[in-house]
């Protein structure tokens, strides 16, 4: 009974993880002559790109929320809808307003990919007895095709002072759940590449 308790202890754990989404950097971009040290850092917009107004506005927080105090929310400095104004209109009043520069977030792309699942059946064991303790409740499942969805989203760096990008990556993440989760992991695995990379100290 010892075994069977571990092993469907152990599938558990597999079925867990399996069912939580990751997000991994597919490919990233930085300006080999910029770091960013947070520390001197001023503050910066932090701007996600999304249809959904609620969902924006949860994800901007979210992005605020990893740097307290220096990132502040575009919703908060522009209200909602498209900007009006010229570029130039606008880099001359954030840089006034002492910003440094603007972070964006938005969705490129999402892709249906179709796979197998295999089924599952009882283990073997060496002994009938062992086998029939193990199986008794386990029955064979036979496999079936799912559908997983796959998001892509981009987030670009630019800063004021030069007008220019300074980092980018394009993340994937599959069947990530609400949009909101989606866009916080983006965030959160985006933060640790930068600092990975020494983009951000």
């Amino acid at each position: 009974m010892k075994k069977k308790s571990n092993a469907v202890i152990i599938f558990c754990i597999v079925m867990l993880a399996g069912c939580s989404p990751v997000t991994q950097i597919d490919t990233s971009w930085r300006d080999p002559n910029v770091t960013i040290d947070s520390k001197k850092l001023n503050k910066f917009i932090v701007a996600a790109l999304l249809k959904n107004e609620s969902v924006r506005r949860q994800v901007e927080d979210g992005m605020a929320a990893l740097v307290k105090d220096k990132a502040v929310q575009s919703y908060k400095e522009f209200g909602t809808g498209a900007l009006k104004e010229n570029d130039s209109t606008y880099n001359e009043r954030l840089k006034a307003e002492g910003f440094d520069g603007i972070v964006m977030m938005s969705l490129v792309d999402v892709k249906n990919t179709t796979r197998y699942v295999p089924g599952n059946g009882p283990m073997y064991y060496n002994s009938w007895r062992g086998y029939w303790g193990f199986s008794w409740g386990g029955f064979y499942d036979p496999g079936y095709y799912t559908t997983d969805k796959t998001y892509k989203v981009e987030v670009n760096v630019y800063s004021l002072k030069t007008g220019s990008l300074i980092w980018s990556g394009l993340t994937s993440t599959i069947d990530p759940g609400t949009g909101s989760e989606l866009y916080n992991q983006v965030s959160n695995t985006v933060y640790k590449q930068m600092k990975k990379e020494g983009f951000l100290i």
